[in-house]
């Protein structure tokens, strides 16, 4: 069976060994890539605004979900937030037991209709609450990328 070859039924499926020939690269498209490079140059958050519908996007878009305008107006939003919702992680991605568990959340960003899926620091699982209000830790300038592991962490506020 040939990599273009279709696949329709799920027992024809194989595994790929060795390289595959992949002609395309992926980016972050427009929006996102603003939001890297204002993360890496100045430390901060931006997301876009819909005047229509009132609604700020963090990841920022560059059209409305609701009524599908173009989305212009850049602003930047706060680096506090709120756990919206946490996970535990015991296991790392190979299924084997990691030192020091790992908490993952999604945490809506004050000012934002939207947020960020991050790792929480500096808090012990049992400290973890949803409502908790945490505050993007940056890497030192000279390390950022223009990534989104530019953000260490997020760390409870007041930490």
């Amino acid at each position: 069976m040939s990599i273009l070859e279709k696949i329709d039924k799920l027992d024809r499926a194989i595994a790929w060994r060795g390289d595959m020939p992949i002609t395309s690269r992926y980016t972050a498209g427009i929006a996102g890539e603003r939001f890297f490079r204002e993360i890496k140059d100045h430390a901060r958050f931006l997301g876009t605004r819909c005047e229509a519908c009132g609604l700020t996007y963090v990841p920022p878009t560059m059209f409305c979900e609701r009524c599908f305008a173009q989305l212009d107006d850049w602003v930047e939003v706060s680096s506090v937030g709120t756990v919206f919702t946490y996970t535990v992680l015991h296991l790392d991605l190979d299924e084997k037991p990691l030192a020091e568990p790992d908490i993952l959340a999604y945490v809506k960003l004050d000012g934002s209709d939207g947020g960020l899926v991050h790792r929480l620091g500096e808090v012990s699982p049992d400290q973890v609450e949803i409502g908790m209000r945490v505050e993007a830790v940056f890497k030192p300038e000279d390390e950022r990328e223009g990534s989104i592991l530019d953000i260490e962490y997020f760390r409870a506020v007041g930490s």
